[in-house]
């Protein structure tokens, strides 16, 4: 699947993979990107951590 979504928006599939691990933060509009490719909310796909 990492390749798939990679492809899907524009990224490499290291970068799909370090997102995955919590390794990298994506920008904000690769964030909605991702979760438009998902069919998800961006929330659902990167909930917050730590905070309110």
């Amino acid at each position: 699947m990492p390749q798939e979504l990679a492809s899907v928006v524009g990224v490499s599939k290291k970068t799909i993979q370090r997102i995955q691990e919590g390794k990298y933060n994506p920008s904000l509009e690769l964030a909605y990107e991702i979760s438009g490719a998902l069919d998800c909310r961006v929330e659902e796909v990167f909930p917050r951590v730590g905070g309110k």
